[in-house]
């Protein structure tokens, strides 16, 4: 029994680590542009800026 309440504490340890690195990848904008990323890669030239 007490391997089971050892087993129910590492679980939520590690789905708060999972909740906390989730919140930082979202307050850090990491899902922002999703479309951005993938159309870089197909372009070679830089677009240039028109002052």
């Amino acid at each position: 029994m007490s391997a089971l309440f050892l087993l129910v504490i590492a679980s939520v340890c590690v789905a708060g680590l999972f909740l906390g690195g989730f919140i930082w990848s979202v307050r850090n904008h990491q899902f922002e542009d999703q479309k951005g990323a993938a159309m870089r890669i197909l372009l070679d030239d830089e677009i240039p800026v028109r002052n």
